[in-house]
């Protein structure tokens, strides 16, 4: 895409908002109060607002390769933060994708020099769950079985985070594991076990 379409694409856009709504950017200006955090794949052709059918203001986003969750990503933790303690958010989203080349990536036995750190978090979920994933016999069921296994272990991750973990306690947010199925547009729910995934691990995560 040209810059300069962006920029046109820019003022239509404009145009059909204000045509809508006189007052629509003077409301936007005003502040945000998402209800949702959705965290996902950098992935170009994965758009949260467009997948979610949802408008400005309604969705907080946070993009990275293959939707992590890592304690080592002061980013990442800054916005979930935000979003827990000052947008005081009631659902926290983690969504992966079919055909997330991240994953992709971390399933071949190859330097990617930069990018290894980042892959070894994902290679530690297969770790996890080498057992199940091995007695996969087609490579592209193993690959979209890791997906969800991925986003399984990333909402674990956000279950460890304290002011996650708090107001999960108190009932004030709920947490949800998808992933967006690149082949036919549908969002689907993994349904995650989030009450036993909390007994498993408060052993060793809980935080007063």
């Amino acid at each position: 895409m040209e810059i300069s379409k962006i920029f046109e694409n820019n003022r239509k856009w404009v145009k059909e908002q204000l045509a809508l709504d006189k007052k629509y950017f003077d409301n936007l200006a005003k502040g945000q109060s998402p209800e949702v955090l959705y965290i996902g794949c950098s992935d170009s052709r994965v758009t949260a607002e467009t997948l979610m059918g949802a408008n400005p203001g309604q969705i907080f986003v946070y993009r990275n390769i293959a939707n992590m969750v890592s304690n080592l990503d002061l980013s990442g933790i800054s916005v979930i933060n935000y979003a827990m303690l000052n947008l005081k958010v009631k659902h926290i989203v983690i969504t992966g994708h079919y055909e997330c080349g991240g994953i992709k990536s971390a399933m071949q036995s190859k330097d990617y020099g930069i990018l290894n750190p980042w892959l070894r978090s994902i290679r530690d979920v297969y770790r996890l769950h080498k057992k199940e994933l091995q007695n996969i016999q087609g490579e592209y069921e193993k690959y979209n079985r890791l997906v969800e296994l991925n986003v399984r272990e990333q909402c674990v991750n956000v279950l460890k985070i304290a002011s996650v973990q708090k107001a999960y306690r108190r009932g004030e947010v709920k947490i949800h594991g998808w992933v967006w199925d690149i082949h036919t547009g549908k969002l689907i729910d993994l349904d995650i076990d989030f009450e036993n995934i909390l007994k498993e691990i408060m052993e060793i995560y809980h935080l007063d």
